[in-house]
């Protein structure tokens, strides 16, 4: 299969720009890391705490402690992209130890997710690391049971509610769909579920077993809430890119395929700036830290599509490609769509 190759010209150019900012800081990256797991241990220790006052304590303390356990997340993301420390050795390890907190393997995650940005917007290369996104053609060519199956995936309750649920405590303790010569992403998933049963014998001879789910639980699931909304928006809007591999091209993917989040600025740092998406797609060798100076700094960024945090509740019921009008719409567009064709 052959895909239309970027002009050397312009895979010159963009180099040029983004090669400056490319590499870690790692007395950046340090401080950021301590700036974040400290809080989130303090907050977690404080809702272990807030048990004696009232579980609606508890419950207001899991807001915060799940702000920064997305946090986390984004520091695991970077050191899987090798952005994050310059020792090899220094980002594994880190990202292997967050993955655990956040029930995601290290490894595994890795290389799904790298397979996502190598084809991101790419009709012909989906399945890993995406939100399932089919066409209308593809849509209409269904039998009835399989469309109601799609329409049930891309309901909001079940992509914001159930999907936290089953991706972080359910898939990732067996990933069924990778295959079997992923050793090193297998490997990954039988140790961090090993280190998890450790994790709660620990729990268990502590503070206990019920105390502990209580708390980490709400923790947990806000937090993957919060990270599968990120990702959705980011990716998933309808003036999107997608096309079939022969016209794809990665560096219109990169820019036109990516959002640009724009979110106030105390989520934004909470987040560490993975709104700014569009520059973390072109170059993922670039750390959280400077995306927004690459953004700022360059105007070649600026034509981009910005999602403003409160139109982000006009995408979630955006479904299907169309293909004609070049746009992702809704299922209710879907009598449109048919009667003009």
């Amino acid at each position: 299969m052959t895909h239309r190759k970027p002009d050397r010209q312009a895979v010159a150019r963009w180099n040029r720009i983004l090669e400056p900012y490319q590499g870690s800081d790692t007395r950046r990256s340090v401080t950021q890391l301590l700036v974040t797991f400290v809080p989130f241990a303090a907050l977690w220790w404080l809702a272990l705490r807030s048990l004696e006052v009232g579980y609606w304590l508890t419950l207001l303390v899991a807001l915060p402690a799940a702000g920064f356990m997305m946090r986390l997340f984004m520091i695991q993301h970077d050191c899987g992209h090798g952005s994050y420390f310059h020792s090899r050795t220094a980002r594994d390890w880190v990202g292997r130890g967050i993955g655990v907190l956040l029930l995601t393997p290290y490894d595994y995650w890795k290389r799904t997710h790298a397979y996502h940005h190598a084809h991101s917007g790419d009709l012909n290369f989906r399945g890993f690391g995406d939100v399932d996104t089919f066409t209308v053609r593809e849509y209409m060519s269904w039998p009835r049971w399989r469309r109601l199956r799609y329409r049930l995936y891309r309901h909001p309750l079940v992509l914001f509610g159930l999907a936290p649920f089953y991706q972080f405590i359910v898939k990732h303790r067996f990933p069924w769909d990778i295959p079997r010569d992923w050793k090193q992403a297998w490997a990954s998933v039988w140790w961090t579920n090993l280190t998890l049963v450790g994790v709660l014998a620990v729990a268990w001879t502590t503070i206990g077993l019920g105390d502990f789910f209580i708390v980490q639980l709400p923790i947990t699931m806000i937090a993957s809430t919060i990270g599968i909304w990120m990702f959705y928006v980011q990716h998933q809007y309808e003036d999107a890119y997608w096309h079939w591999h022969e016209e794809w091209d990665y560096y219109d993917a990169s820019l036109h395929g990516s959002s640009y989040l724009v979110l106030p600025k105390p989520l934004q740092w909470l987040t560490a700036s993975i709104g700014v998406h569009h520059v973390h797609h072109m170059s993922a060798r670039i750390p959280n830290y400077k995306l927004q100076q690459v953004h700022d700094e360059n105007p070649e960024f600026h034509v981009v599509n910005r999602v403003r945090f409160r139109d982000t509740l006009k995408l979630i019921n955006l479904a299907l490609w169309d293909e004609e009008s070049r746009k992702l719409i809704r299922f209710r567009d879907l009598k449109k769509v048919r009667a003009a064709a």
